[in-house]
């Protein structure tokens, strides 16, 4: 396990209800009701809220690759992010696939960028070999 040398910054939330509650940050830039995916509830899921954060990251990944190989990012540049909860053999899982649009850029060069970012995301770095993850040039 990775020790931070430099906590760079906390994101602080208090969760009441579960995936039927609410979230809310201690700076109050997130409030947000909670419902279970595919319910008609009014609020969010925990797998939306992952695939916002970690597309998020992801971009900025991207950013900071493109700038250490010179290369310019489109500003159209884009993440689809989607996050999957299911279960096998009757225990609850989560897979994931990010669909990474950089429209203007090379095949090759957009690939480039994709995987030096899942390599330095700090989801990407989280999640992978815990769960099954599929990063798409698209």
């Amino acid at each position: 396990m990775t020790q931070l040398e430099k906590v760079l910054y906390t994101g602080k939330t208090h969760t009441t209800g579960g995936r039927d509650g609410a979230s809310h940050s201690d700076d109050g830039h997130l409030d947000i009701a909670l419902s279970v995916p595919g319910s008609k509830g009014a609020g969010t899921n925990p797998e939306q809220l992952l695939a916002a954060g970690w597309s998020a990251c992801f971009i900025g990944a991207m950013g900071l690759a493109a700038a250490k190989l010179k290369i310019a990012v489109p500003t159209a540049m884009a993440v689809d992010a989607e996050v999957d909860l299911g279960t096998t053999a009757g225990a609850y899982f989560l897979q994931a696939r990010l669909n990474v649009s950089l429209p203007g850029l090379a095949p090759e060069v957009a690939q480039s960028l994709a995987d030096a970012a899942h390599q330095t995301c700090p989801y990407s770095k989280a999640l992978r070999g815990n769960i099954d993850i599929v990063i798409k040039v698209v």
